[in-house]
């Protein structure tokens, strides 16, 4: 009973617009140029007529599956799909036995969610040369699949449509209305909506326009408006990650936007964490990392502002956390940069990790107690502070050199770090220690 009513509802059921435009040849696809160009490395394996192993890794709707069912016809292979939500390692044999008598390129969608006796079974046909095979997933190859599956596919990379793509594909999806006897106007207000909703995804604007035009008829003029688009996607959710590359991709670039100084692209990096949902608390605590990664001893206030920003979030939420975030997130952006202090952390902790470990000096040793002189010698030290200059000159660690870890990273005599510089070389009577590249 349930096959015939499955039957029935698949002939009646119209199908999506994303699946009634799709392309079947590869020089029809909206997109990705840097991998369907001609003479770019994926169009020279579709040419050779067998494509082995691939793995296209890209987010929705940049169109891994229409790329795939292309090849399948451009190389003349029967297409067939898997789905680790409706496909067992049984589905994966029939098709090895079908591969005896016809030849197919397979297609598995969610790559990274089979099981790995599927992936390995899987393979293990790839690898005999019974069929092709291409592997979708949306989340990076590193992050979400054994190095076992990944170092026997050649890895593709999808990147999102940009605006001039999205226009396109809602051009084509207009001509195929004109096929069918609908006139469908979208003013300009409603393409800016529905590219700038899609973020890239192909199959979004489609669904959109599916929605927008839904009662038209052959013979009927339809516009769609910014208002109308706007309508449909105030509950659509954010196309973000937080446990994907979005989420990885967008804080690195809000990092690295206030480590540039480019105060603008600081704010739109932070205003799409936001908006995303992202936790408060999360940018707040990636803001005091970089207070003393980038800006350091360059300005010491930095850090007290994003340790402030952190305490402010933990208190107030969304929407006043996105003014105490920004003020944060800018004061490390506009502050002048030093990195000598994740520099020279890092050196001495790879320094301490690997060299033979240092004594302490007698001098240094701990002499509260009364018989640390009579016993063991201990003693020798110069209080600094006996000294009008507050400094003597005195070995705090055997064999390690001036400059070995710490080098100042000043830039101008404004900057903590800078006026520091002056005062121990004036101290000193020595030039203070500098990375090579700010000499």
């Amino acid at each position: 009973m349930s096959d015939l009513f499955q039957t029935a509802t698949a002939r009646t059921r119209p199908k999506p617009l994303a699946a009634q435009i799709r392309p079947t040849r590869l020089d029809d696809i909206v997109g990705q140029r840097h991998l369907l160009a001609p003479g770019t490395v994926l169009r020279n394996i579709v040419s050779s007529g067998r494509v082995g192993a691939l793995l296209f890794w890209g987010p929705p709707g940049t169109g891994k599956t229409t790329i795939a069912r292309s090849i399948g016809q451009e190389i003349g292979k029967e297409f067939r799909e898997l789905h680790p939500a409706h496909n067992n390692v049984s589905d994966i044999k029939e098709l090895g036995r079908e591969a005896q008598v016809r030849d197919l390129l397979v297609f598995a969608d969610e790559v990274h969610r089979f099981s790995s006796s599927q992936s390995d079974y899987l393979l293990g046909l790839v690898e005999d040369g019974v069929f092709d095979l291409i592997g979708a997933t949306t989340g990076n190859p590193s992050f979400v699949l054994t190095p076992a599956l990944v170092s026997r596919m050649t890895v593709f990379r999808l990147e999102p449509l940009t605006v001039n793509d999205m226009k396109d594909v809602v051009t084509r999806a207009v001509a195929h209305f004109e096929e069918k006897g609908i006139s469908v106007n979208v003013d300009e207000a409603a393409l800016a909506q529905l590219t700038a909703h899609a973020g890239g995804d192909a199959r979004r604007v489609l669904t959109a326009m599916d929605r927008l035009t839904a009662h038209a008829t052959a013979g009927s003029t339809l516009t769609i408006t910014g208002e109308m688009v706007a309508d449909l996607f105030q509950a659509s959710p954010v196309l973000y990650d937080r446990n994907a590359d979005q989420h990885y991709d967008s804080i690195s670039a809000f990092i690295k936007s206030m480590r540039g100084s480019d105060p603008d692209a600081t704010l739109y990096w932070l205003a799409k964490l936001i908006h995303a949902g992202e936790d408060p608390r999360f940018i707040a605590r990636r803001i005091m990392i970089h207070a003393s990664e980038d800006v350091g001893l360059a300005d010491n206030t930095a850090l007290q502002t994003a340790v402030a920003a952190l305490h402010a979030v933990q208190h107030i939420g969304y929407p006043e956390a996105q003014i105490v975030l920004a003020h944060a997130a800018l004061h490390i952006c506009r502050a002048p940069k030093s990195n000598s202090v994740c520099r020279g952390i890092g050196q001495a902790m790879a320094y301490a990790q690997s060299a033979p470990p240092i004594p302490v000096p007698l001098h240094l040793r701990d002499t509260h107690y009364a018989s640390a002189k009579s016993l063991h010698g201990y003693g020798g030290y110069i209080f600094p502070h006996d000294d009008a200059r507050g400094w003597v000159e005195q070995e705090y660690a055997p064999g390690i050199t001036p400059g070995q870890f710490y080098q100042s990273d000043s830039r101008g005599p404004n900057t903590f770090e800078g006026r520091a510089d002056q005062f121990w070389a004036e101290v000193t009577g020595r030039e203070q220690s500098r990375h090579p590249k700010k000499s």
